[in-house]
């Protein structure tokens, strides 16, 4: 059986691609190296943003590997300036995967990029890597196996968040969240 495990990064000071995690993100990011200490992971990839190899790092520093940057991973752009309505942009963009503000990326680009990361992954060979990215990014993945995970799911993820990807047969896929907001508050 082919397992991912997918990982919103922690509590970020911003938005921007160079943002770190604020104090409470840094705590998070140690509690979510305990919390998968256990796991027979075996590969750590995290996207180009700074928060992401920031959550990355301490789990990856417990197992004794590096973090493998993926920019596959990297958030979705929703437009290439700000744009005021942006939520009901990404809100609509679940039901319209075409959708997307000026000069940005649609969310069946975004999937269609994380998926073909995700695949690389899934034919590594490797026993259950863990990815860590972006909300709007995961949020796509989900939805892309189950049409009920749009929006709202969206809204609902904790930072940091966790679920397991795993395959039910050849090119089937289900996920269940095996994180709880109270986890990073323990």
């Amino acid at each position: 059986m082919n397992r991912i495990i997918l990982i919103r990064h922690c509590e970020a000071e911003g938005q921007d691609p160079g943002d770190p995690l604020t104090r409470q993100g840094e705590r998070q990011s140690e509690i979510l190296r305990d919390f998968l200490g256990d796991l027979p992971i075996d590969l750590v990839v995290a996207s180009e943003y700074r928060r992401a190899g920031q959550t990355a790092k301490p789990l990856a520093g417990a197992l004794g590997l590096d973090v493998q940057v993926d920019a596959r991973f990297n958030e979705r752009a929703l437009s290439e300036t700000p744009i005021a309505n942006w939520r009901e942009v990404l809100r609509d963009s679940f039901n319209d995967p075409d959708l997307h503000g000026p000069g940005g990326e649609s969310a069946r680009e975004a999937s269609e990029r994380a998926w073909a990361g995700l695949n690389d992954l899934l034919r590594s060979g490797c026993q259950l890597p863990a990815v860590v990215t972006h909300g709007n990014l995961l949020s796509l993945v989900l939805h892309s196996l189950d049409a009920t995970f749009g929006y709202e799911g969206w809204e609902r993820l904790s930072n940091p968040d966790l679920y397991l990807l795993q395959s039910t047969e050849p090119g089937r896929f289900n996920f269940r969240r095996i994180w709880n907001a109270r986890n990073a508050e323990e």
